[in-house]
């Protein structure tokens, strides 16, 4: 019988190729019928039921991936009768399971980080780089497989070659494994959340986190750019998060106006008497102070305590102080410290300026003068009186 150049009969060698074509007509079937027929049906049932992990399942295509699978066990099981490339075929379908199996195992990792983020917990506890560092464990180890098949020696014995390798890598990839490291301790510290408002303005970030990943963090900023910091940055450097204002449902309000000091007197019976009139209307029937206040500053810090007092939109449970601080040559600045009983910015900023110019608007009341550098129609006004 005529033999080939590799000693194997021309007959062996039809019957090879025809196996061959039979298995890769096989597993095509297989595959078609199962991606075109059966996981359209399977679609339709999910997209019917009220859950939705499998609807999330279904966009990472994990079923996709895991059916890709089905032909290369076929062509494994039917290695047998390929005769003398059983081993290379054998060889080569296990490369590829395992490259599948890391793909599948992927899709399935980023599906779990998107059914886990549909939870409250989610914003609180992410898992995304946890997920993320998984990946890459599942990637390196179906890596390590491959190689260990082609070369035909045992994974250990690579992986005990990787000492010095590793070394190597740890200085080319500096940045991604302190980001690596970052990342964990950001979420075990619970020191970041998604949804936290934080400041950085060496990054030039001031925003909502809209994401954080294994090696950096996405900020949403309040312009609607997208900012994104480095991991590590966060734990090397300082940065400023409003999430206390989020958990209390209140935020602070710290405001002061100058009063001018040569409007600062003693209150007479006949000042006083008025005085007490207007703090009466505001503090009601039960005046939490009965003492007579000495000068009409004092007169108008005690009508501003009981306006926050009775305040709707101050939250009562915080801090409120009416406070003087250190005369300036521009006058003696009135600081108003309470805290709103909301975090939504345009309602904040509403309820701020209706406690500031309450308190502008009620200062002629206590014969107060509000300091201000002079305008160009005061300095007319000046020229004119002259």
């Amino acid at each position: 019988m005529q033999t080939m150049d590799w000693g194997v009969g021309v007959s062996e060698v039809f019957g090879v190729i025809l196996t061959f074509l039979l298995l890769l007509l096989v597993s095509w079937v297989v595959y078609f019928v199962t991606k075109k027929i059966v996981i359209p049906v399977l679609i339709k049932r999910i997209n019917k039921n009220r859950y939705q992990w499998d609807s999330i399942l279904m966009r990472h295509k994990v079923l996709h991936k895991l059916i890709f699978l089905i032909p290369i066990l076929i062509f494994y099981n039917g290695a047998g009768f390929l005769g003398s490339l059983e081993s290379i075929v054998r060889t080569i379908m296990v490369m590829l399971l395992l490259l599948q199996f890391a793909n599948v195992a992927g899709a399935f990792l980023d599906s779990v980080n998107d059914i886990y983020s549909t939870l409250e917990v989610s914003k609180e506890k992410p898992i995304k780089g946890f997920l993320q560092v998984i990946k890459i464990i599942v990637y390196v180890l179906a890596l390590l497989l491959i190689v260990a098949g082609f070369v035909d020696t045992n994974p250990f014995v690579l992986l005990s070659g990787l000492g010095a390798v590793a070394a190597v890598f740890s200085f080319i990839f500096k940045d991604t494994i302190l980001g690596l490291v970052a990342g964990v301790l950001l979420s075990v510290n619970n020191m970041l959340r998604i949804g936290d408002w934080i400041e950085m303005p060496q990054y030039g970030a001031n925003g909502d986190v809209i994401d954080i990943t294994m090696n950096a963090v996405k900020v949403q900023n309040f312009d609607m750019t997208i900012t994104t910091v480095p991991a590590y940055a966060l734990i090397s450097d300082s940065f400023k998060n409003w999430r206390g204002i989020q958990e209390t449902g209140s935020r602070r309000i710290m405001r002061a106006i100058l009063i001018d000091v040569s409007s600062i007197c003693f209150c007479s019976d006949e000042t006083w008497g008025r005085y007490e009139k207007i703090i009466h209307e505001m503090e009601g029937s039960d005046p939490k102070e009965k003492k007579r206040a000495d000068t009409n500053m004092g007169a108008f810090q005690r009508y501003l305590k009981g306006y926050l007092a009775n305040h709707p939109n101050i939250k009562q449970s915080q801090l409120q102080i009416i406070r003087q601080l250190a005369p300036t040559e521009k006058g003696i600045p009135l600081e108003i410290y309470a805290f709103a009983d909301t975090v939504d910015w345009v309602i904040y900023e509403g309820i701020q300026s209706e406690i500031m110019e309450h308190v502008i608007g009620m200062a002629p009341r206590f014969d107060l003068e509000l300091y201000q550098l002079p305008s160009g129609k005061d300095l007319n006004r000046m020229i004119t009186n002259q």
